[in-house]
């Protein structure tokens, strides 16, 4: 953890310890913003809100992907869809629903 999260030298907490809490929460969160969505039912709005990397232009190429194909059966499906990658699906992975 960086020095800004920790304590200081002498082991005193400084006063500025509530602003720095909630900095440090929100640098280490990571995803902890995005919510779960399920891509066989959410709109392209709601897609692009809940997963990080996919924007709306990507979100609406899963929702047109899905309205031809049919349901996705799994998370890695989404891999068909020109722009997703394995990076952008592992991120998200804890994210993606498909009931």
């Amino acid at each position: 953890m960086s020095k800004l999260c920790s304590k200081n030298y002498r082991g005193t907490v400084p006063r500025r310890r509530p602003l720095q809490l909630l900095i440090c929460s929100l640098l280490f969160a990571g995803g902890a913003w995005a919510g779960p969505v399920d891509i066989n039912t959410a709109d392209a709005a709601t897609i692009a809100k809940e997963l990080q990397g996919i924007g709306l232009s990507k979100a609406q190429a899963i929702v047109a992907y899905r309205e031809k194909n049919g349901s996705f059966k799994a998370a890695e499906d989404l891999r068909k869809i020109k722009g997703i990658g394995a990076k952008t699906l592992e991120k998200n992975r804890p994210n993606i629903l498909t009931k």
